[in-house]
C-alpha cells in the first residue's frame, strides 16, 4: 500500500460505555492539527469526515443482555466496516479517530477483509477480551477484541459478514494492566501473547517492540495498531474515560510508534478513547497528535 496517502475517518462514538464526552474525540484531535502534522509529512490527506452515529431509542443505565447500545453499536461499526473497506480498495491508509474502543469492531471489520492473516498491536491498559457472559459492566467498548476473535453476541461478530476477523495467535497486546477475570482466563485459553506494564518494566520499551515486530512480521501480511490513550499513564494522557495509573510514558510509546515506522509493519490504525470533558487544555488529543507524528515517520534529527 503507498502509505503517502492517509484517509481520516472519525468516528463520535459514546456509545460503548456510559460516559459522555468521548464522542467528541474526533474533534479534539483535528482542533490538535492533525491534519497539518501529517501534511508537513508530505501525506496526502484525506479527511472524510465523521461516520454519522445514531442515538438509541431509549437510553438506559441498565445494559439489555449485559451489552449497553447493542443496535446502535452495530449499525455504526457496519457504517465504519465499509468506509474502512473501501479506503484500503482506494489504496489509501485507512487512520480512524475514536471516540470510544468499541469501534475497533468496525475497524477489524472493514480491514480483515483484505488479509489472511491479520497481525492486531493492541495498545491498551485494557484487554478488550470481555463478552456479555464475562463484563462487569455491559459496557462493549470492554469487548472489540473478543469480537474481532468471534466470541461474543452474532449481531456484532458477524459485522461485514464474517467472522473471526483475527486469529488468537496474530494478536500482540501491549500496556495491559487492568485485566477481568474472564479476560486473563481467555489470554490463557488462546494463547494470546500480552506485554503487561511487569514486561515493559523489566524488558524495556525497545525489547518490547523488537520481540512485538519479529513475533508478527513472521506470521501476518498486514499489522492493524489499535492505540487507546488510557494505554499511557495518565499523567501524560489524562482525557480518557478508564484511566489506571502506572502506564506507558510518553517517551516509551514515542519509540514504540517510531519502531513501528521502521518496522513499516502497520497498513492500518486507529487512535481512540480521547474524551475532550474530562482532559486538561486539549493535552490528550496533542499527545494522540504527536505519536501519529511518530508513527507517520516524523523525526527529531
Amino acid at each position: 500500500m503507498e502509505r503517502k496517502k492517509i484517509s481520516i475517518i472519525g468516528v463520535p462514538m459514546d456509545l460503548g460505555q456510559a460516559r459522555r464526552g468521548v464522542d467528541m474525540g474526533p474533534s479534539a484531535i483535528r482542533y490538535a492539527g492533525v491534519v497539518e502534522r501529517l501534511e508537513n509529512l508530505q501525506y496526502e490527506i484525506d479527511d472524510l469526515g465523521d461516520i454519522q452515529i445514531g442515538r438509541p431509542e431509549k437510553v438506559s443505565d441498565i445494559p439489555v443482555d449485559n451489552l449497553r447500545n447493542l443496535k446502535a453499536v452495530a449499525e455504526a461499526s457496519e457504517k465504519l466496516a465499509s468506509t474502512v473497506h473501501e479506503t484500503i480498495e482506494s489504496e489509501r491508509f485507512p487512520l480512524v479517530l475514536g471516540g470510544d474502543h468499541s469501534i475497533a469492531i468496525g475497524t477489524l471489520a472493514g480491514v480483515a477483509k483484505h488479509y489472511k492473516n491479520l497481525g492486531v498491536i493492541w495498545y491498551d491498559a485494557h484487554g478488550d477480551l470481555n463478552t456479555a457472559d464475562t463484563s462487569p459492566s455491559g459496557n462493549i467498548h470492554g469487548m472489540p477484541l473478543a469480537v474481532s476473535l468471534g466470541l461474543g453476541h452474532p449481531t456484532l461478530t458477524k459485522i461485514g459478514g464474517f467472522d473471526p476477523k483475527i486469529k488468537p495467535e496474530n494478536i500482540v497486546i501491549i500496556g495491559a494492566r487492568s485485566l477481568d477475570d474472564g479476560e486473563k482466563e481467555l489470554i490463557r485459553e488462546k494463547g494470546i501473547k500480552v506485554y503487561t506494564m511487569h514486561e515493559i518494566d523489566r524488558m524495556g520499551m525497545t525489547a518490547v517492540m523488537e520481540e512485538t515486530i519479529k513475533y508478527l512480521s513472521e506470521r501476518t501480511d498486514g499489522v492493524h495498531l489499535s492505540l487507546d490513550l488510557d494505554g499511557l499513564d495518565p499523567h501524560d494522557a489524562p482525557g480518557v474515560g478508564t484511566p489506571v495509573i502506572g502506564g506507558i510514558s510518553y517517551r516509551e510509546s514515542h519509540l514504540a510508534m517510531e519502531m513501528l515506522e521502521e518496522s513499516k509493519l502497520i497498513t492500518s490504525a486507529e487512535f481512540v478513547e480521547v474524551n475532550p470533558i474530562l482532559d486538561d487544555k486539549n493535552k490528550t488529543a496533542s499527545v494522540a497528535v504527536a505519536l501519529m507524528g511518530s508513527l507517520f515517520g516524523e523525526k527529531l534529527k
